[in-house]
């Protein structure tokens, strides 16, 4: 096959019917045009895979793509091909998509990996341009009862219709957001029937619960979920078969695309990471219909209360495990088992009016309940959704994110306080810790009293200092769990090259670890640290970008602005080396004719090659000889002289005139590597070395930031300016090479690259104490987080200072496993190692004139996530409460396990209830 090359592509281009430019502009205006969506429009699913092919296509970010797709590996512009026609058949499943128009979506697709979201308008130009298909609408619906919020909804409500009279079964598909009139006209429209003769059942779990006889529910407010069935009766029908078999016409499965008369089209909204179908249940039932709940056994050989399951109602485990943590505590499960009904808050702006509260407490009693094994919980899950719409549909979520609201939500219905008192909050203004700490308590307190403030929730002390002025703000907060960083995830290797500017040493290169979020502060003071800086001494700090240098000067400067792939260099110099005058000496490599030697001409710098890392040394203010600034030279390059040096003939000449005999080619080590401690300039204090030893086959340009000026100038000239920086560069010949060991100046690592390494250190083992270390570590706030600095009258980028003033009797302790960014997610599954008795945090709590509380605790439920972001898992370990028995509880099915056994990689959220007998064998000895 010929490849078109630049010209034939050109040529194509012009037979179609807009360039790549047209293409990317059109399509940027149509998506600018629909960027605030509306319920009911229509977005199209379209392939990841074509979508990326097409924006490389049209260089759609222009920057990204230059960057890391517009060049080849020799260099030559890359030119994109036209991508084919729209290929999403391979997002669409074989499965049930036989007799319908409509195409089903594979299970578990991810938004921005698998598939990519376009307005309808960009769709329709994109047929028109390349054609394909098949056509994938969705519709946006609109959710939440206090504040409405739009999604498209990718995957609809697949429900599955049985038919009484002759057990057959057809697939409906229809948004959740429609009602049940619409699902009773289009299974009228479908099989012909008279709509008074109908009657529609839900039939979860194939046991008939409600008739869905409420014609302005949503199916969702109608409890119906993915995958379920529902049952249609004729009247005169009269019963339900006992069997499902085919239907009249021997069709098992039957697809019909249902559209709802409210959003005009079938599907919307839809999952991040997956679209939450169900696996199936059990085979033996034992149902119990009570609220719309019904409870089945699958066999498990537990039994009795507390050892109920709960169901998956499609991706639900998220749900069940963090319902099985919370109904596992003591504290919770002894309040919701009595009678709670004269503590709902019913006047709460805040609240639920009390539904969350009270379909949380029935969900527990059934629970609880002697005989029970499985629950369906879903009117818990209609009442989540109600309140919470991003916990709606079918997507997975976060079991940490769902426990977050669903305590808060709690407290708040159930906060015994009905008019919240108006408090102003008082600066601590030197006072002693203890003193506002109880103040902030109390002032909490009087606004906020339910079982949850009870229980659940804690203080700590925040501690905020201006970088500038070293304000210091100090607040103290209440928490409802902590939410721990693994140190991995906080921190950042940097590789940095460190430059001696005395020529003591050679190059070294160090990894230093610094804050994600500081800045350039941070990582001079790592640095300095790790190459062990003495007092006379500092460091600059410098990028090299096409063997030039661009100073960090700004050490505010966020490191999320240092790229990975870019290289850093740190000059050793006098810690009063902005009193003296920096020598930048940068290196060309000019093949220059020899009838130029004695002319003078200039070199535009950006047409020479410049070759290597420039260095850095310092000269005196009044040092301004030619003599001057090549003995500086000279002692800088010092450490790359080669110990045995051939040169190619008997004698050689520098380009200054200089003869070397090979007698003065074997010069000395580099000898001490120390650096000069000394506080005035090293390359001075250096040069009583005699000017006749030193090997210098170089011609020295004199440079600025346009020209490198070139022409032979007496060396008692002064040549240069009075300026706070000189540059010079370097003319590298093939003597220079021979001399001196160029490699050191090239191929410098990368800020960060996983197979590079200065020192391979064995990595230390994660522990629940380390990462509570890293939570209260100070670090700075991240570059757009930034703190009013009340004496500055400006936002600062603050150092921040966590520590733990007050524990509460349940600890909830989350490890922060998930990492988000534009660019990428990402799951840590390391192992945490956590004691599972006696906790012990009297180290970590500041707060020493508070009553005597016992700071030791016992593990009893832990929430588990196995798996990656896109279809992961969740399960629980529990501990009864009465008891020291552990049950794993993986959605309905509820199996015994070994206290040895629950300590894994899996473990995300940690629940801790704090002892009440200090006991010294079960003190953790960390």
């Amino acid at each position: 096959m010929t490849i078109p090359n630049s010209e034939g592509l050109l040529s194509l281009e012009s037979c179609l019917p807009c360039t790549p430019e047209e293409e990317r502009e059109k399509i940027k205006e149509l998506t600018r045009d629909s960027d605030n969506l509306k319920e009911g429009d229509t977005l199209y699913v379209i392939s990841a895979r074509w979508w990326r092919n097409w924006e490389e296509y049209v260089k759609f970010d222009e920057t990204e793509v230059s960057n890391l797709s517009n060049h080849s590996s020799n260099g030559a512009l890359q030119n994109h091909c036209r991508p084919g026609q729209i290929e999403n058949s391979e997002l669409v499943s074989d499965e049930l998509n036989e007799g319908s128009n409509i195409p089903i979506l594979c299970k578990n697709l991810q938004e921005g990996l698998d598939y990519h979201l376009v307005h309808q308008r960009v769709w329709k130009m994109l047929q028109e341009w390349y054609k394909g298909g098949p056509e994938i609408p969705r519709k946006v619906i609109s959710e939440g009862i206090n504040s409405k919020s739009f999604r498209v909804e990718v995957y609809p409500l697949i429900l599955k219709l049985v038919v009484a009279r002759d057990n057959s079964q057809r697939i409906i598909m229809m948004s959740r957001k429609a009602s049940v009139k619409d699902l009773y006209n289009e299974v009228c429209k479908l099989l012909k029937l008279d709509q008074a003769q109908v009657s529609l059942w839900d039939y979860f779990n194939s046991e008939k619960h409600a008739l869905l006889d409420n014609c302005n529910y949503t199916l969702e407010e109608a409890q119906l979920q993915m995958d379920q069935e529902i049952l249609l009766e004729r009247k005169m029908d009269g019963f339900l078969p006992s069997s499902l078999g085919m239907d009249l016409t021997g069709n098992s499965l039957a697809l019909v695309p249902v559209y709802s008369s409210r959003l005009s089209t079938t599907i919307a909204g839809g999952p991040t990471f997956s679209n939450g179908f169900s696996t199936g249940f059990g085979s033996s039932f034992l149902r119990d219909t009570e609220d719309g709940d019904d409870v089945l056994s699958n066999g498990a050989k537990v039994d009795g209360p507390g050892l109920s399951g709960l169901q998956n109602l499609g991706n639900t485990c998220f749900m069940n495990s963090a319902i099985q943590c919370l109904a596992h505590t003591s504290p919770l499960v002894e309040y919701f088992l009595q009678d709670y009904t004269g503590e709902i808050n019913t006047r709460n702006p805040l609240g639920m009016q009390g539904e969350l509260a009270l379909s949380f407490g029935d969900l527990l009693r059934k629970l609880w309940s002697s005989g029970r094994t499985s629950v369906a919980p879903r009117t818990f899950k209609t009442k989540l959704a109600r309140f919470a719409p991003q916990f709606s549909g079918y997507n997975q979520h976060d079991s940490q994110e769902l426990l977050a609201f669903l305590l808060d939500g709690l407290h708040e219905d159930l906060n015994r306080v009905k008019n919240k008192p108006y408090i102003e909050v008082k600066d601590s203004d030197g006072r002693l810790d203890e003193e506002v700490a109880n103040e902030c308590w109390q002032n909490h307190k009087a606004r906020n009293d339910s079982i949850i403030v009870d229980v659940c929730q804690g203080q700590y002390k925040s501690t905020l200092v201006c970088p500038v002025c070293s304000k210091v703000s100090v607040t103290f907060d209440p928490f409802m769990y902590l939410s721990l960083p693994l140190p991995s995830t906080l921190t950042r290797s940097m590789n940095i090259t460190v430059f001696s500017g005395d020529g003591s040493f050679l190059p070294a290169p160090f990894t230093v670890a610094v804050p994600k979020n500081g800045c350039c502060r941070d990582l001079l003071q790592a640095l300095s640290t790790a190459c062990s800086l003495k007092r006379s001494e500092s460091l600059l700090i410098a990028e090299i970008m096409d063997n030039r240098i661009r100073y960090l000067e700004n050490l505010f400067e966020p490191l999320s602005n240092l790229k990975d792939e870019e290289h850093f260099v740190a000059y050793r110099l006098p810690a009063n080396h902005e009193k003296l005058v920096k020598l930048e000496i940068g290196h060309v490599n000019v093949d220059r004719p020899s009838e130029f030697s004695s002319i003078e001409f200039q070199y535009n710098v950006h047409r020479l090659k410049l070759i290597g890392a420039p260095l850095v040394t310092c000269l005196e203010r009044y040092s301004r000889k030619w003599s001057d600034i090549r003995a500086a030279i000279a002692n800088v390059l010092r450490p790359f002289l080669r110990k045995k040096a051939s040169p190619k003939s008997d004698k050689m000449s520098d380009d200054n005139g200089y003869e070397p005999s090979l007698d003065s080619i074997a010069l000395a080590d580099n000898g001490d590597n120390a650096p000069c401690s000394s506080g005035q300039d090293p390359s001075i204090s250096n040069m009583e070395v005699d000017r006749s030893e030193m090997i210098f086959p170089f011609q020295i340009l004199a440079a600025d930031d346009k020209f490198i000026r070139r022409k032979p100038i007496d060396r008692d000239d002064g040549v240069f300016a009075s300026e706070p920086i000189l540059k010079v560069a370097l003319e590298w010949s093939d003597s220079g090479f021979d001399l001196y060991d160029f490699t050191f100046l090239e191929d410098l690592p990368e800020a960060f690259k996983s197979a590079f390494t200065a020192k391979k250190t064995k990595q230390e083992a994660l522990t629940l104490f380390s990462c509570l270390e890293t939570f209260m570590k100070e670090e700075p706030l991240g570059p757009y987080d930034m703190w009013y600095c009340p004496c500055c009258k400006e936002h600062r980028q603050a150092t921040k200072k966590l520590d733990l003033w007050r524990l509460p009797e349940i600890l909830v302790v989350h490890l922060k496993r998930f990492s988000y960014s534009r660019y990428l997610k990402n799951k840590l599954d390391k192992f945490v190692n956590f004691p599972v008795r006696g906790l012990d945090l009297s180290k970590y709590v500041m707060n020493n004139s508070a009553p005597p509380q016992s700071h030791l605790y016992d593990l009893y439920a832990v929430s588990n996530h196995y798996g990656g972001l896109g279809g992961g898992h969740y399960t629980a370990y529990a501990k009864l409460i009465e008891g020291n028995s552990w049950y794993h509880f993986d959605d309905s099915h509820v199996s015994p396990v070994n206290e040895e056994s629950i300590k894994t990689a899996a473990a995300y959220v940690l629940f801790y209830r704090r002892k009440k007998e200090v006991d010294s064998t079960d003190i953790l000895v960390e």
